[in-house]
């Protein structure tokens, strides 16, 4: 039934990028929109933003590209690398994990490791593991080695873990954001907006939401949109956060996140999400926040204020290499997104 979407998804969450390093991302916004725009341009923090030209009025709809990793800070005499993770991790999902790492001659697999736990003492098996006191091992016996290979200090580092199906639904690594960046594609594919519109991949997003504030300032659109991934909440342990946000109910409307530090979506921006989605009969959740934030943070902020709102695919275990996310949510949000282009300039004036 979404046979396209989860083709378009699986390419985006199967490419590797870490914040600073979108390019294998913004290589397939190109090829997927080059015909759907008139103007395609990276600026100079590496956003790529697609243009579709209309009249006066101006959009832009934001997904960003990085995912979560790790970049190489040490080599060891032995060969064995420690690294630093880039953007927020949950130490223990990253323990004994395949990885990629993209050095100067080509990917390099490795496996991240530390001490076993039949060396470790009472005290020390209770306690979790830091990703500082991980390694990854990538076969080599000397820093020599290491460096032949490739791999240096600096070196970015990606989990090596493929999209597949999961029942009815995918799971895979970094839809977060790449689910919102397939969003951003297909509702752009499917609007009939007569506004000129600007499709932003961003960068850096996990480490600061750097490429949502330039950009942002840079364009100044009348109206933004950012396109995420909400934690859901429909599964063992995590009924406690009291939020209703599950799979398979709809794209999720943020009227509010991270206890109102982030955004405070205007209300008339919540009113257009929720109009256009009553009107077109989309299934949609509501959404108030009390953990992370999006691009819309840094993109409301922008100038005097860029009216904006965030619609978002409910994701399973988000920052792991197993999240999960339901086809039906993207393909809904896609939809959202696209007839909510078509009527932005009645509710939210120049």
């Amino acid at each position: 039934m979404y046979e396209n979407v989860e083709e378009l998804v699986k390419k985006l969450s199967d490419a590797h990028g870490i914040s600073g390093y979108e390019d294998e991302i913004r290589d397939i916004i190109k090829a997927e929109l080059e015909d759907h725009v008139d103007e395609i341009k990276v600026d100079r923090m590496g956003n790529i933003i697609c243009v579709k030209n209309g009249k006066d009025y101006s959009q832009m709809i934001a997904a960003h590209m990085d995912e979560i990793g790790f970049m190489v800070k040490y080599i060891e005499d032995s060969g064995f690398l420690r690294i630093t993770p880039i953007g927020g991790w949950f130490s223990q999902t990253a323990l004994n994990q395949r990885v990629i790492l993209h050095g100067k001659k080509g990917r390099i697999v490795g496996v991240l490791g530390c001490k076993p736990p039949h060396f470790m003492r009472d005290d020390e098996r209770k306690k979790i593991i830091d990703i500082k006191d991980m390694f990854i091992d990538i076969g080599a016996e000397s820093k020599e080695e290491v460096k032949e290979m490739g791999i240096d200090i600096g070196t970015p580092v990606t989990i090596d873990r493929e999209c597949v199906r999961l029942g009815n639904r995918i799971t895979g690594k970094a839809f977060d954001d790449r689910a919102g960046v397939a969003i951003m594609i297909e509702a752009l594919r499917r609007t009939e907006s007569d506004a000129t519109i600007y499709a932003v991949g961003t960068v850096q997003e996990e480490v600061g939401l750097k490429g949502a504030r330039t950009s942002s300032f840079a364009l100044e659109p009348d109206v933004a949109l950012a396109i995420d991934v909400a934690p859901s909440t429909d599964y063992p342990g995590a009924e406690s956060v009291k939020l209703d946000v599950k799979l398979d109910w709809g794209p999720v409307i943020t009227v509010a996140d991270a206890q109102g530090r982030g955004l405070i979506a205007p209300k008339v921006v919540v009113d257009w999400l929720v109009e256009t989605a009553e009107k077109h009969e989309i299934e949609y959740q509501l959404e108030v926040g009390e953990g992370g934030t999006t691009d819309a943070t840094a993109i409301h902020l922008t100038k005097a204020g860029i009216p904006t709102g965030v619609v978002s695919v409910p994701a399973r275990y988000i920052h792991t290499p197993v999240e999960v996310i339901s086809l039906k949510d993207v393909d809904l949000s896609a939809e959202l997104v696209a007839r909510a282009l078509e009527s932005a300039e009645k509710y939210i004036k120049k």
